[in-house]
This record gives structure tokens, C-alpha cells and sequence, in this order.
């Protein structure tokens, strides 16, 4: 009897010793709980941007609510920082060193990034889909610990540029940027994409800074040099502001509108939908206003989720179906990673995923990342506004791991 008591107890400890040799934990990490910080524009120049991260909390809220990722809720850890990069030094620093949370999910901005992006990676603390398409995000070699979520600007930039020659051959360009790694490599790709014709169709660059009150004097310059297209690579605020002063002008350029500052409610109606007329843009993700969504699964999931969990929110507005889509992809990989909740693990898990669909990606478009291929989003539409609403036009354009 003792004997079998022995043996059964043996049994016991060794099984117990079994399970928990098979969890393993990164700070942040326990039983019951994954710790994931993240900075964004509460307050500041881009604060249209808040949105976004209000949507992802609400997300977090709808997965605790049923029951967590494998039985662990999200403690989602959010600062202001106000777009202001020694600010998201400081918050950042606290979510790592204070708070010590498992990864940071989701910065705001590329400055914002740019700041702690080498403080992160001496910290191997994952930067996990930085809201982002600037080149420095997707740099394995230097920076294995950041991985961007949003599609290069140099390639949207060359898209725009080879859409370009094909469309508008004849075309006396303009370009307002915004002066930081955004608006240079979005003007870096344009250049690209127009190739040895890049220097006879430019005509004039405006750069413009953050803290600048408007955008009319570059706006101004653009149409003084005879530009009759305008190439605005730019964020919100001042994409509405160039889209308002160039009507109010009266000046009719062919427009295009970078992916970052395509938002209805954000840009389109405080510029004005008739000013906002014929602009042309690229996308990845379905437009809740378009009515071809109405019946699609995934639209629907959506809709439900924003009507219960933020219903204060726009459910029409791109900054929000974006922040939903992030949140689930957090999700994709926090399931990936089982019971190994490890900093190397979420980076091993967010550059090995497999054709992912997620519910609000255009028909075709699924995401897949290599450890030497970090980039999520390599497939885009091109969009024009009509009006009301951005509608899709021609095909699915892919890019290939050079660009």
C-alpha cells in the first residue's frame, strides 16, 4: 500500500513537473495574464489617430471577455505620448522598466517609433506591428525586434509613381511631404516608380513640418510651379488642409493621397466631400461605407463588434476597422504562441505567419511574414473617391520581397 503511494505520488509530481516544464514565460507573463503596452496620440497634432488605439482596447475587452487567449487576459497598457518622440522615450521606457510588459503592440507614427527602436531591440523587447510603412521597420538584420504592420511607403510611393507614367504621362508633378522618414520615403518610392523620368515630371517639393499651423503656403508653391498633379504624402490634419486650401483656390490637380490620411470622417468630410472629389489612393482593407461589404461575413463580425464594445466609435472610419484588424492580428499571434509566452517566442510566432485571413483584408489578400521578410501588407488596390466613398479599382497589385 505504502508502496503504491509512493509510486502514485511520484506519478503526481512528476506530471505537475511535466506542465509547468512546458510553459514558458516572458515578463509580463502568468497564468492568468499577458501584459502588452502601447503609446499613441491621445492628445497632439495627429490625435485623430486616438481612435485607432480606443478600437484596439475595445477588442482586448471583447477577447477577455470570452475568456482570454488560452485562458491568459490581455492587460493592454496604454500612454499618451502625444506624437512627440522624447515623450514616447519616457512612456516607453516605464512600460519596459515599470510595468514590464511581455511586448509593445502598435506605436503610433514613425518619429514616435524611430525614438526607442534601438532602445527595444538592446532590450529584445519585441516592437510588434508598428503602425508604420517606413523602411527602417522592416530591417531584420539590424532591427530583429521591430516589425512594422503597414505597407511600405516606398512601395506605395512606386505605385503611385508607375500609376503615374502609365496614366498622367504628361503630367507636371507636385509633391507635398511631410519632413520626417514618412514623407521621404513615400517621395523616395514616387521617384522610383517614375524611374528615369522622375526629374522632368517633378516640378516642385514642399516639405512640411508637424508643428506647422497649415500646409497653404507649400500648397501655394505646388501650384505656382505649374504642378497639374498633386502627390500628397502626408498625415491627416494636414492632408484635409491641402485638400481644403487646393479647392478653395480654385486649382484642379489630378490628386493623390497617400494609404495614411484616406479617412472619411478624419479627412474627406473636415475638408469637404466635394473638395475631396476624384482623389486617388491605394488600400488593403474592405471600406465599411462601401455597400459592397453589406452581406460579408467579416463586415458583419465588425459592425457587431463596434456596436457592442465601442459604440461611441465611427464603425464607417478607417482609422477604426485598422485598429480592429491590428487587434486581431495581436491576437493570431498570442494564440500562435501556446503556452511559450517568451519575447523570442511573439517574435518567432509574428515572422512565421501562414497565410492569415483576417476578417476585414480585401478579397485575396493574406498575410504572410518569413524571418528575412518581415513586411505584413504586400498587397494593395488602387481607390478613388467618388464623393461619398472610396471605390476599388483594377486588380490586386502584389509586390515582390525586393521591393
Amino acid at each position: 500500500m505504502l508502496r503504491w503511494a509512493a509510486a502514485s505520488a511520484l506519478a503526481i509530481a512528476l506530471l505537475v513537473s511535466s506542465a509547468s516544464a512546458q510553459k514558458k514565460y516572458g515578463p509580463g507573463v502568468a497564468d492568468t495574464e499577458i501584459k502588452v503596452g502601447q503609446t499613441l496620440p491621445f492628445s497632439g497634432p495627429i490625435s485623430a489617430y486616438a481612435t485607432i488605439g480606443k478600437v484596439q482596447a475595445a477588442y482586448v475587452k471583447m477577447v477577455n471577455d470570452e475568456g482570454g487567449v488560452n485562458g491568459r487576459k490581455i492587460n493592454l497598457i496604454q500612454y499618451d505620448d502625444a506624437y512627440s518622440p522624447p515623450k514616447t522615450v519616457e512612456q516607453v521606457r516605464r512600460l519596459v522598466e515599470s510595468d514590464e510588459v511581455l511586448l509593445t503592440f502598435q506605436l503610433i507614427g514613425t518619429p514616435p517609433n524611430a525614438a526607442v527602436q534601438k532602445y527595444l531591440n538592446a532590450r529584445k523587447v519585441p516592437q510588434l506591428f508598428a503602425a508604420t510603412g517606413a523602411s527602417r521597420f522592416n530591417d531584420p538584420k539590424t532591427y530583429p525586434w521591430t516589425i512594422g504592420f503597414n505597407p511600405s511607403y516606398f512601395v506605395e510611393g512606386r505605385i503611385y509613381g508607375r500609376y503615374i507614367l502609365k496614366n498622367h504621362p504628361d503630367a507636371k508633378i507636385g509633391v507635398l511631404y511631410q519632413n520626417d522618414d514618412v514623407g521621404k520615403d513615400y517621395l523616395r518610392g514616387l521617384k522610383s516608380g517614375l524611374g528615369a523620368e522622375a526629374s522632368k515630371m517633378i516640378v516642385a517639393e514642399a516639405a512640411y513640418e508637424v508643428s506647422d499651423p497649415t500646409v497653404d503656403s507649400q500648397i501655394l508653391k505646388l501650384r505656382a510651379a505649374g504642378a497639374t498633379l498633386l502627390f500628397s504624402a502626408a498625415t491627416p490634419k494636414q492632408a484635409a488642409q491641402a485638400i481644403r486650401k487646393t479647392f478653395e483656390i480654385g486649382w484642379k490637380p489630378v490628386h493623390i493621397l497617400d494609404i495614411n490620411a484616406t479617412s472619411v470622417g478624419a479627412v474627406m468630410q473636415p475638408a469637404g466631400l466635394e473638395a475631396s472629389k476624384g482623389i486617388i489612393s491605394t488600400n488593403y482593407g474592405k471600406d465599411p461605407l462601401d455597400p459592397q461589404w453589406n452581406d460579408d461575413p467579416g463586415m458583419k463580425k465588425y459592425l457587431a463588434f463596434m456596436a457592442k464594445y465601442y459604440p461611441e466609435g465611427d464603425p464607417h472610419s478607417n482609422f477604426n476597422s485598422y485598429g480592429y484588424t491590428t487587434a486581431q492580428l495581436l491576437v493570431q499571434v498570442l494564440k500562435q504562441c501556446g503556452d511559450d509566452l517568451t519575447r523570442a517566442n511573439v517574435m518567432k510566432q509574428a515572422t512565421n505567419l501562414k497565410d492569415v485571413s483576417l476578417d476585414l483584408l480585401l478579397p485575396g489578400i493574406r498575410i504572410n511574414t518569413t524571418p528575412d521578410d518581415y513586411r505584413v501588407n504586400k498587397q494593395m488596390q488602387m481607390m478613388h473617391f467618388n464623393g461619398e466613398r472610396w471605390e476599388l479599382f483594377g486588380p490586386v497589385i502584389a509586390d515582390d520581397p525586393s521591393g
